[in-house]
């Protein structure tokens, strides 16, 4: 457990206690249900260049629901990434998220010694984790002083079952690395947010961004406000569903579908008949999650939205959304502006680069001080 007290994005430190010790180098590790994602940055100045990059594919069900059903298989897959991308880093930083993870913001006495708040946080969070304190890895951070009672801190109360946490561990461990950090998949996408907000033509002060992170299963609602996260929704919906379609269509197996709607080759009606109705369907999907967030939160007017997830890389979607919300919307690409090594292919980086946001954001805390 570490008391992070100088602000930094929350997360779940294996080297306990270090009570915030720069943290060395790590390659960001994205498990998702598809792919394995690596990324290695470095920084020179307020400069990031892009050391290592790349992916590795997973066969179907060996993530399911967020949760690795083969351990072996998806270290087998690091293992992959790491020797193909020619990274010599051996320490990483991965990430737990949807519903494996409990967030809980909790305000207690500002004038607790150190030893103090990490009883009281026990007693906490026994009553919001719905698991015993030793079936669970949880850590917290102090957020600051709460804005009504000045004499209380606000604090971010975390936890995630230790299974979900020992299983990618071991998956590092087994490839050869060590896992640094297991950090929060939401909290991640909020540490690559501060390259995307750089992007945007205004300052994102008082305002509320929407990151649509459109993966293979899930669409996950991301609502950042002054670029901090502020809540996060996900629903069943994502590129699978085109795969699918793909395949019921052209009867074709699930790996040819795959592979044709990545690298083409498919017949000419392919955008008539498939490819337009999954991208109405996507939009409506977008819509749903929006308004739902919007309908809770009406004093909140959402100023842009970023789309994110590989879905987002579909030619027009982002004009679509813009037209459907009527707000100005973007593709996620963090790599903009960022020098390359001669490892990297910019071509398959840029075709990616919207589906790297968590990689990103996790590769980032290599520079948190």
């Amino acid at each position: 457990m570490n008391w992070l007290k100088n602000k930094l994005k929350f997360t779940l430190e294996l080297n306990a206690f270090g009570f915030g010790k720069k943290t060395t180098t790590v390659l960001g590790i994205d498990i998702t249900t598809t792919v394995v994602k690596l990324l290695e940055l470095s920084k020179l100045g307020d400069n990031y260049r892009v050391e290592s990059y790349m992916v590795a594919p997973l066969p179907r069900d060996a993530v399911v629901d967020k949760h690795i059903t083969d351990v072996a298989i998806i270290s087998e897959a690091i293992k992959k990434a790491v020797e193909r991308s020619g990274t010599d880093l051996k320490q990483a930083a991965v990430a737990v998220g949807g519903s494996s993870v409990i967030t809980k913001l909790i305000n207690l006495p500002a004038d607790l010694t150190d030893g103090e708040m990490v009883e009281q946080i026990m007693i906490e969070a026994e009553q919001y984790i719905p698991y015993g304190i030793d079936e669970v890895n949880f850590d917290f951070e102090v957020e600051g002083v709460n804005e009504i009672d000045s004499n209380r801190v606000n604090v971010l109360l975390a936890a995630s079952r230790k299974e979900n946490v020992d299983d990618r561990v071991m998956a590092l461990a087994l490839a050869g690395l060590k896992a640094k950090i297991v950090d929060i998949e939401a909290f991640a996408i909020e540490n690559a947010f501060t390259l995307l907000a750089n992007q945007l033509p205004y300052s994102i002060e008082n305002k509320t961004i929407v990151v649509i992170e459109i993966g293979a299963n899930l669409t996950t609602l991301h609502v950042l406000y002054n670029g901090r996260a502020i809540y996060t929704r996900e629903q069943n919906f994502g590129g699978k569903q085109l795969t699918e379609d793909i395949q019921r269509t052209y009867g074709l197996t699930y790996e040819e579908a795959g592979i044709s709607k990545k690298v083409g080759g498919l017949p000419d009606n392919y955008e008539a008949y498939v490819l337009e109705p999954f991208k109405r369907n996507m939009v409506q999907q977008i819509q749903r999650a929006v308004q739902f967030f919007v309908a809770s939160n009406a004093s909140r007017p959402i100023d842009s939205v970023i789309i994110a997830g590989g879905c987002a890389s579909i030619l027009g979607v982002d004009k679509l959304v813009s037209t459907a919300l009527g707000v100005p919307t973007y593709v996620a690409n963090p790599f903009v502006n960022m020098e390359l090594s001669s490892r990297v292919n910019p071509k398959s980086l840029g075709k990616d680069a919207p589906a790297m946001l968590i990689a990103c954001g996790l590769a980032l805390r290599s520079f948190d001080e």
